[in-house]
């Protein structure tokens, strides 16, 4: 039965490392990373708080996505990287195939996500043997963006600005049913400048100083929002599947200064801008 086991749990890291070249040879051609996320780039990105200690928690495998420390020795789908894992690997598999009880993975939560601080081979066995759950010790680490399992690295500048336009306006605090996403770069900082512009002809209109929290609200009740609504009255997201009602915002602002600056006019207001944009494009 020894050896029968043996050869059963060789076999099974032969067909893991097998999946991960696979993945790696996809990645290759698509150029899409397979990679595992690193907890201190999202740590050093989305400037995110914690951990604390939440204590011990059945965890979805497929929501556990990134390492604290070996991100490179496992891909995405957490199939072991590297032949010199086998040992470690097999251990884990023979325990899982004894019915052994090993202690619970320790995650640290993000969003939706957890990040492996310990028991890498443990949740590789788990997911190539099938098993939706795994338990776990977890700590959350507070951020200001939702986290899911199908971010990818390339999205973390996106984020990572998101976070510092939260930080400098504290939108999410004073609207927070204020939901902004964008697939634009650079867009939260060009949001930033409408926001110091708006503040500017505030101070003019109203002849007094402007606080920060009075432009951002200002801003937001009356130059995004009414553009928002614009934009989901006439659905044209439907034409527009991989972009966001802030990608949208920007664009309109975009064709506001545009017509402005080309045709001599005052700017329009954010209504009625949209109206134009939206029709320009029927």
């Amino acid at each position: 039965m020894s050896d029968e086991l043996n050869f059963r749990v060789r076999a099974d890291f032969s067909r893991a490392r097998f999946k991960s070249f696979l993945n790696r040879a996809f990645a290759a051609i698509s150029g899409q990373p397979t990679t595992l996320l690193s907890y201190d780039e999202i740590k050093e990105n989305l400037h995110i708080g914690g951990p604390i200690y939440r204590g011990v928690h059945t965890v979805h495998v497929d929501q556990i996505v990134g390492s604290l420390n070996r991100y490179q020795q496992f891909d995405r789908a957490f199939l072991p990287a590297a032949d010199q894992l086998a040992s470690r690997w097999q251990n884990v598999d023979r325990a899982f195939y004894n019915e052994v009880s090993l202690p619970p993975v320790v995650l640290y939560k993000v969003g939706q996500v957890y990040f492996v601080v310990d028991g890498h081979h443990r949740v590789s066995v788990a997911r190539e043997q099938g098993q939706e759950f795994i338990e776990a010790e977890v700590r959350e680490c507070a951020t200001k963006v939702n986290i899911t399992p199908d971010l990818k690295a390339e999205d973390l500048k996106i984020l990572g600005e998101k976070v510092r336009f939260l930080e400098r306006t504290r939108l999410d605090d004073l609207r927070p049913k204020a939901k902004i996403r964008l697939t634009v770069p650079d867009g939260f900082d060009r949001m930033l400048e409408h926001i110091a512009v708006h503040r500017y002809f505030m101070g003019l209109d109203f002849k007094r100083d402007i606080s920060d929290e009075e432009a951002v609200t200002h801003w937001y009740d009356t130059v995004y929002l009414p553009i928002v609504k614009v934009i989901r009255q006439s659905k044209i997201l439907k034409d527009f599947p991989s972009k966001t009602e802030g990608d949208l915002y920007l664009w309109v602002l975009d064709h506001q200064h545009y017509l402005a600056n080309s045709e001599g006019q005052s700017l329009q207001p954010p209504e009625e801008a949209a109206r134009v944009f939206i029709e320009k494009d029927d």
